[in-house]
């Protein structure tokens, strides 16, 4: 099916030209959640070969325009040994010292045959040197660094013009200093794009998981359907977000307590919602505002879900792991879900709990069902429900649950609006997310800043207005600030250099 782009993908303005990679590398390791580059493999060395190749060549290929000379003009040598040296000290990070060129742009030079070669000669070089492809392969702890740290951070790229003469001219050795050039750059939709990718893997679905289901059961829904709830989730978490280089507050919490849902005309019928046929997404406050931001968003609710019913178990791992910060063991065997056919006359809270019941399982499942079964008023894709139709009868849903945090009493709650309520202020959930964003930004354990760090960062958190793009800047600016011969390890020893 083809559809029109709609206006809020464009962006009204000019861009230059970007040279956009298309080489394959292997993943990253994310297994302690945040990518790792903790090794050098064969696969991912012949694919940083290529990428460089490939660079070399494109810059080659827009040389004139790269280096602003003619083929023919005389000053060309010149041009292009510029050209080597400012690449080189983008990629580098930092202005090139003079053993540094003698050996990046003049030897790359002396030894070619012909101007050309020599500037592919420096580009691979420099391409292929741990100075690029390791972020700090030293321990300078200065300016520059503190600049590619922010950068990184924030944009996942190298220092702009600002930042560069910044660190030039040593204006980042405070953390006021550093403040002001991450506020500056949080307000870029860079940041605004790193944020969104944030919330996705914080929520589980970066990957955009393909959904089925059971046509008998949800007979509207399909593969449009199901992008155009992916679409509604990203417009909440745009809003949540709000427009980049505006002073609007992120306010965390609107992400358990929003109570309106963005629908177009194909999505409101599922609903319950009345709108045209061709209407544009727009706000729709759903269910009498029993929705819970995204906890009962359509698109979440469906993923948690198998294609004919729903799934307390995936639900509750989700709000365990994710959303409070838990650490669950995995089960000792994989055991497969009791089918509903096996058991007409049980609603699927009760054939959880039967399935579940064994002391085995009751280490994660006495934390993990309660959270669940506080979302069991939404159905397989997120139609809100007060009844389970089990055959020929129906049953009243029981969406009661409860959570036992790390301090302080259980709480207990019934339905989504009750549970966002409570993960909106758990002490739980706010740690859980700054882990989360501190790992997102930093690429590296927060505990490695010190064991009081988590709680500076989370009170600060809180006396911000729970602000996510402040939250950013304070981790970046707590991060950057410092000196990485200062960084400290869990047990408080200082962390080790990397040679």
């Amino acid at each position: 099916m083809v559809e029109i782009v709609p206006e809020r993908c464009l962006i009204p303005h000019q861009a230059p030209p970007v040279f956009v990679l298309a080489t394959p590398f292997p993943p990253d390791d994310k297994s302690i959640g945040y990518e790792r580059g903790s090794s050098v493999s064969k696969d991912w060395f012949q694919a940083a070969t290529a990428a460089a190749s490939a660079t070399a060549g494109y810059v080659l290929d827009h040389v004139e325009h790269l280096a602003h000379v003619k083929r023919d003009a005389p000053d060309r040598a010149d041009k292009l040994r510029n050209l080597a040296t400012r690449f080189a000290e983008r990629a580098f990070r930092r202005p090139l010292s003079p053993e540094l060129t003698a050996i990046v742009v003049d030897r790359a030079f002396a030894d070619a045959p012909d101007l050309d070669t020599g500037l592919k000669r420096s580009l691979l070089f420099v391409l292929g040197s741990p100075r690029f492809l390791f972020r700090e392969p030293g321990a300078a702890g200065d300016a520059f660094d503190t600049a590619a740290r922010l950068a990184f951070g924030l944009w996942d790229s190298i220092p702009d013009e600002p930042l560069w003469q910044a660190a030039a001219r040593n204006q980042l050795s405070t953390p006021d200093q550093i403040r002001r050039h991450a506020e500056r750059m949080a307000r870029d939709r860079r940041t605004q794009a790193k944020l969104r990718d944030f919330l996705l893997a914080w929520l589980r679905i970066d990957h955009g998981p393909e959904l089925s289901k059971d046509k008998e059961l949800h007979a509207g829904f399909s593969p449009e359907v199901a992008a155009d709830l992916r679409t509604s989730l990203l417009m909440s978490l745009d809003d949540i977000l709000g427009a980049s280089g505006t002073e609007t507050v992120a306010d965390f919490r609107r992400l358990f307590l929003d109570d309106e849902v963005w629908l177009n005309g194909r999505l409101a019928p599922l609903y319950g919602a009345t709108l045209p046929a061709d209407a544009p997404f727009t706000r729709v406050r759903l269910d009498d505002g029993r929705r819970g931001g995204v906890l009962s968003h359509p698109y979440m609710m469906s993923v948690l879900s198998y294609t004919a019913a729903t799934s307390p178990i995936h639900r509750g791992v989700f709000l365990a792991r994710s959303v409070l910060g838990n650490v669950l063991k995995p089960p000792q065997e994989a055991v497969a879900p009791l089918a509903p056919e096996q058991h007409p006359d049980l609603t699927t809270r009760e054939r959880v709990a039967l399935q579940t019941s064994a002391v085995a399982c009751q280490t994660c499942h006495t934390m993990i069902n309660p959270l669940g079964f506080a979302l069991e008023e939404f159905d397989a894709i997120g139609r809100h429900r007060v009844v389970e139709r089990r055959g020929d009868t129906e049953k009243p849903i029981d969406a009661s649950g409860s959570y036992l945090p790390r301090e302080g009493p259980e709480a207990s709650f019934t339905g989504v609006r009750e549970l966002a309520a409570y993960l909106a202020a758990s002490r739980d959930a706010q740690e859980a997310f700054v882990q989360s964003l501190f790992h997102a930004l930093v690429k590296q354990p927060v505990r490695a800043w010190g064991p009081d760090t988590l709680e500076t960062l989370r009170s600060g958190f809180a006396a911000g207005g729970f602000d996510i793009r402040r939250l950013a800047v304070d981790i970046m600016v707590m991060a950057a600030a410092t000196p990485q011969f200062d960084v400290v390890q869990a047990d408080g020893r200082p962390r080790e250099q990397q040679p």
